[in-house]
């Protein structure tokens, strides 16, 4: 496999790969991801060039090894099938449930919505909020998988709805995939439509910085 390093060919590959999408998705948000910066230290590979039919997203220097508890390798054959490992694309609800209000404020880009319930406001995770992600993550609870969640709340775009008080109620995690990769609202929040709410605005942003959803 040849690692691909020149920021030419990595554009290119990017190109090629979004005109394959869905089949493209396991290594797409990995590719995007390493074009606008490479917040996840990722790298790709590629069975030959430009000619390639196999890619490979995976950490730099290492083999996906799945020692964060997590799998963190992303494959794509190009044609035929694909081995998806890198969580689920962005589900983008429908025109006629979107409702968002967003605008700008002097401290920066804040965003509200209509609700019939009360309603929680917009804020960010904290490192200090790991323990609960990895409490509440299905593939959480142990030291590994608090290294990963810690790991991505670094890294990479999130969206979190906290109550009058400031403490989280609902939250979407993204990774080194582009994907949505923990996403949550706690058990008293529920049915309330935080989730769809923390969904959009994040499908909103994903798409904003070019990385595709899907409904």
């Amino acid at each position: 496999m040849q690692i691909l390093t020149c920021p030419a060919q990595l554009q290119r590959l990017e190109g090629i790969l979004k005109k394959s999408l869905p089949l493209a998705l396991p290594v797409f948000g990995a590719v995007l991801n390493i074009n606008r910066g490479n917040p996840g230290q990722y790298e790709v590979l590629v069975d030959k060039w430009p000619e390639f039919g196999a890619v490979l997203a995976r950490p730099s220097g290492e083999v996906a090894s799945g020692d964060t508890g997590h799998c963190r390798g992303g494959m794509t054959r190009c044609p035929g099938r694909c081995q998806v490992c890198s969580g689920r694309p962005w589900v983008l609800p429908g025109a006629g449930e979107r409702r968002l209000l967003e605008h700008t404020g002097s401290g920066g880009r804040a965003w509200s919505w209509t609700s019939s319930s009360t309603t929680p406001t917009g804020g960010s995770l904290s490192p200090s909020h790991v323990d609960l992600l990895n409490d509440t993550w299905p593939y959480g609870g142990n030291a590994r998988s608090r290294r990963y969640l810690a790991e991505i709340l670094g890294r990479f775009p999130q969206v979190c709805l906290q109550d009058g008080s400031g403490q989280p109620v609902a939250w979407v995690l993204t990774d080194h995939f582009g994907t949505g990769t923990h996403s949550y609202t706690l058990p008293e929040q529920r049915r309330r439509g935080h989730m769809q709410v923390a969904l959009t605005v994040a499908a909103q942003r994903a798409q904003a910085r070019g990385f595709p959803t899907f409904g």
